[in-house]
């Protein structure tokens, strides 16, 4: 009665359960109150918008982002790995040390090609 294909089974049944009573929620609730014309605008500090809405960003504005993700991550990993330090081996040591390296590189790469110079 206990066995693991029950287990994912149950698993699957809940998540599937989970996203589509959620989406059907979201239908029921915004389709219920249309509301006045004001409410599908876009809304940008109280103020109405002034041109088009749909401007375009810079695609520096992405990388930055990306590059901003990458090395939070890392900061995440190195913190973690230094509350564990004295535990590891040199297996460790060295593991972090080649981790640090491909994102410097990756780091040197995007700036030898001149992504992180604002323009």
């Amino acid at each position: 009665m206990s066995s693991p294909l029950w287990y994912v089974l149950g698993f699957a049944f809940a998540g599937f359960t989970f996203v589509f009573m959620t989406i059907g929620m979201s239908w029921l609730i915004t389709h219920r109150h249309k509301g006045d014309r004001h409410k599908g605008m876009p809304y940008e500090s109280g103020i109405d918008t002034m041109g088009d809405t749909w401007g375009r960003f810079g695609l520096s504005f992405y990388i930055y982002a990306l590059l901003f993700v990458a090395f939070d991550i890392e900061i995440v990993f190195i913190t973690l790995w230094a509350l564990v330090f004295q535990d590891l081996l040199l297996g460790g040591f060295l593991s972090m040390i080649l981790f640090v390296a491909i994102l410097l590189v990756g780091l040197g790469y995007a700036w030898r090609k001149g992504v992180l110079t604002w323009k």
